[in-house]
């Protein structure tokens, strides 16, 4: 699964060792339990945090391990053997989606306040851009934030947000400028105990190990100091943020399908139909060759991402085009496995079944499809 350029040392196997153990001790046996619970208990973050594995590329300062991207990557491939998507999404927004942003933008005071309990697994952190009018296209979000004297006065509300129940703070994305176009909108760190603020979970038809709900904002006053980075650059900074989520489906889609495709070889080297098992069959043959094709080749798109991530670059061109193939790389591994399965991958405790209904977000969350081809057509001047 991995490359010998990329993470091939010792360092990095003994580092995968640690989070294989975790993930195979602590979470994979509890999959079903995460899934009726509607989320991971909170129990899980301190565990990773003690761990420090929810501070792998961050300052030691912060009680970070002041790593390389190629060591997360190592965390995200094994967190996708969870056996639950759901968990792993979860625990992905705390450490490559809600947090980054504070790491390079956010003061110190903010850093020692919530970025370091977050590491430590002591508190829980969501990102908040999404709304119910404003997905992808992030320039159309309404969530207003108002100054007034030393707070900001925050009213909107956001829709589709992982870890709602559990998160102690939100990195949300507001308008503070309305005039300003990309140069109005700013990162606030928003405590969930604040008055003013409340939730509404959402029954979702996948991913069931995660809560995902709509945040409503009624005169939520917080510190002006509680701004990321500098006022009106909030667009600039969640953009670069992105860059960090959408790896995340980039680095795990691969693992993920390559898993599902060995379970379902193994069934089907086994399963005897008309005299012979499915696996010799040539047309159910060519399906694992079609499978493991796209399996490779989104490997090969994440590894070149990995490496550019390693290396500082910007990742932004290949990202896009990567999460795009990954992510449709794996439905169509789920859609197929589901169907050499027969009968049997149309029940729920069947893993085919599970990933079929988990993998379809792939191409929605973090940036449709459509969005990440609009993004990469501008990148190639088309």
């Amino acid at each position: 699964m991995a490359g010998e350029d990329i993470y091939g040392s010792s360092e990095h196997q003994q580092f995968r060792a640690v989070v294989r153990k975790f993930v195979q001790t602590e979470l994979a046996p509890r999959a079903r339990e995460f899934d009726e619970m509607g989320r991971p208990d909170k129990a899980i973050f301190k565990r990773l945090g003690e761990l420090g594995l929810l501070g792998i590329r961050y300052d030691p300062k912060y009680g970070g391990q002041g790593l390389d991207y190629s060591y997360q990557a190592v965390f995200l491939e094994e967190l996708a053997l969870c056996d639950n998507s759901g968990v792993a999404m979860g625990i992905s927004v705390q450490t490559d989606m809600a947090t980054p942003a504070l790491h390079h933008f956010g003061s110190e005071e903010l850093k020692q306040k919530y970025l370091v309990p977050a590491i430590a697994g002591e508190q829980v952190a969501a990102i908040a851009v999404t709304e119910p009018g404003a997905g992808s296209d992030v320039a159309g979000i309404k969530t207003r934030a108002v100054r007034d004297g030393a707070d900001w006065v925050i009213n909107g509300s956001k829709m589709f947000i992982t870890n709602t129940a559990n998160a102690d703070w939100l990195c949300l994305l507001a308008v503070t400028d309305p005039g300003a176009g990309y140069g109005g909108y700013t990162q606030i760190v928003v405590p969930t105990d604040t008055p003013g603020f409340s939730f509404r979970l959402l029954d979702k038809i996948g991913n069931r190990g995660s809560d995902t709900g709509l945040l409503f904002f009624d005169d939520v006053r917080v510190p002006v100091a509680n701004t990321i980075g500098h006022p009106n650059r909030g667009f600039q900074q969640q953009m670069a943020q992105f860059q960090d989520e959408r790896m995340v489906p980039v680095v795990t889609s691969p693992v993920s399908a390559r898993r599902l495709w060995e379970l379902t070889l193994a069934h089907a080297q086994q399963r005897v139909a008309f005299g012979k098992p499915l696996a010799k069959m040539q047309v159910n043959r060519f399906k694992f060759v079609e499978m493991m094709i796209q399996i490779t080749a989104a490997q090969e798109m994440a590894h070149r991402c990995i490496r550019k991530m390693v290396r500082g670059e910007d990742v932004t061109l290949d990202v896009s085009m990567a999460k795009v193939f990954c992510a449709n790389a794996k439905q169509y591994v789920a859609t197929t496995c589901v169907q050499l399965f027969g009968g049997s991958g149309y029940i729920w405790e069947n893993p085919a079944a599970r990933a079929f209904v988990d993998s379809r977000l792939g191409t929605i969350g973090g940036g449709a499809d459509e969005v990440m081809k609009e993004v990469v057509a501008k990148l190639l001047q088309i």
